[in-house]
């Protein structure tokens, strides 16, 4: 899926735009690609005077050997510390002081930096990102001092049972693939992470020819064209992403199902459970939001509805369709209520999904999940930073026009897909099932 990646980001020596024009939530979307071959997104919306600049690489946790687990993380915070225009704290200032907001995320499959700003001074966005995309310092002492911030965060998540387990479970369910590692990574390899390490990753992957960039909102064309080429077109291309990828294990085929079982010091038992499913854009990725939706999504919810108001069973159910670059997982995650026994909450767990594999969804339930869907859709395009991170990760793990085409591929998915889906996806020779259980039971059996 890498290389399909990089097949639709294929170079354009002459910078021309490749889409005459696509609307999207209002916006008017071109592509374009400089000729060191960073991708441009304009996404030109005028409703307010606001504009949106997001920058996403290709880097994440998909994309570090297993020695560099959490650096993309780690890497994401250094870049607030000092570039060579930008001293430590001067992106905050600048950015408080124009009025704006930024921030950052990092994915399993890549990063992502924002701006937020009037439309007479975005512009400025622009400088900074052409700035620490290869003037960063990445000096030594707040290379370390932020190193105990990064440990401190993920000592933060091992204090979460949630977190605990579905760590436990998606280790297990990805195996070697860098997917079954936490994206924020682990102390080990923390601690023994170098500021030389870092720049290496950083020179391989922060460089325009592995970059996405996108500007959205209150601006011209023309204009934000020239202004990104100015900032950005004497930037070296770098080097090309398949040199500088690291190798990764394949994806694994679970056999046979597995188990795990972790133990909380409280009274409450969770369970989490993970099927391996497909890579975004597939068909198959709009059918199993479908079915999560039917399946979590409101008081209707067919889990809800039987696992919490009929029979108690449990607290809270949920269930998410998180498809990658390479391959995704459908999960659910329930709590039990107490004084329910956890076999219970497991069966009837079971005997749902296979209601949904051995007949079809109504109708009525199909349009139900459709109309939620396409809601959230909207109320996530309704502000420009919002649209712009939607095109800008649609655009690096797979084709931008995903997010044109959401509404189109939703209304193409049938009963029989989401039935067929259960059947070959969702059985239990497929899937990883883990238990958080109280510490007191385990005292109780020993």
């Amino acid at each position: 899926m890498a290389r399909r990646a990089r097949d639709l980001r294929a170079d354009s020596p002459s910078g021309a735009t490749r889409s005459a024009g696509v609307v999207l939530a209002g916006a008017r979307i071109r592509e374009h690609r400089l000729r060191n071959g960073m991708r441009v997104l304009l996404a030109e919306r005028h409703g307010d005077p606001v504009v949106a600049v997001v920058l996403l690489y290709c880097a994440g946790g998909r994309t570090e050997s297993e020695r560099e687990a959490g650096i993309s993380h780690f890497l994401e915070h250094m870049m607030f510390k000092g570039s060579a225009a930008f001293g430590k704290g001067a992106i905050d200032l600048e950015t408080t002081v124009l009025g704006g907001v930024n921030n950052a995320y990092t994915t399993a499959d890549h990063t992502g930096y924002w701006f937020e700003f009037a439309s007479d001074r975005w512009e400025k966005a622009l400088e900074i990102e052409a700035d620490r995309m290869r003037g960063l310092l990445l000096d030594a002492e707040e290379f370390e001092a932020e190193k105990t911030v990064v440990l401190e965060e993920l000592a933060m998540g091992e204090d979460d049972p949630w977190r605990r387990l579905s760590t436990a479970v998606g280790a297990a369910l990805f195996g070697r693939h860098p997917y079954g590692r936490p994206v924020v990574g682990f102390a080990d390899t923390l601690r023994r992470m170098s500021v030389e390490d870092m720049r290496a990753y950083y020179d391989r992957f922060y460089h325009p020819g592995n970059a996405t960039l996108v500007v959205c909102g209150d601006v011209r064309p023309s204009t934000a064209l020239r202004a990104v080429r100015r900032h950005f077109g004497g930037i070296d291309p770098g080097t090309p992403f398949d040199e500088a990828d690291a190798y990764r294990a394949p994806l694994p085929e679970p056999a046979g199902g597995g188990r795990l079982e972790i133990h909380w010091d409280d009274s409450v038992r969770r369970l989490c459970v993970a099927w391996p499913t497909v890579r975004v854009g597939v068909d198959e990725d709009y059918a199993f939001d479908v079915l999560s939706t039917i399946l979590s999504t409101g008081r209707l919810a067919r889990l809800y509805r039987r696992l919490v108001k009929e029979e108690g069973l449990a607290v809270s159910v949920s269930t998410h369709n998180d498809t990658r670059v390479e391959g995704g997982a459908f999960w659910l995650l329930a709590e039990c209520k107490e004084g329910r026994a956890a076999e219970e909450l497991e069966r009837a767990v079971d005997e749902e999904i296979a209601r949904l594999g051995a007949e079809l969804v109504s109708a009525s339930e199909l349009r139900r999940a459709r109309n939620i869907l396409l809601a959230a859709d909207a109320f996530e395009s309704e502000t420009v930073a919002d649209l712009a991170d939607d095109l800008g990760g649609f655009a690096v793990d797979a084709d931008w026009r995903l997010a044109v085409e959401n509404a189109a591929r939703l209304a193409a998915v049938r009963p029989r897909q989401v039935r067929d889906i259960v059947r070959r996806f969702l059985r239990p020779d497929r899937r990883i099932l883990g238990w958080s259980l109280p510490d007191a039971e385990r005292e109780a059996r020993a």
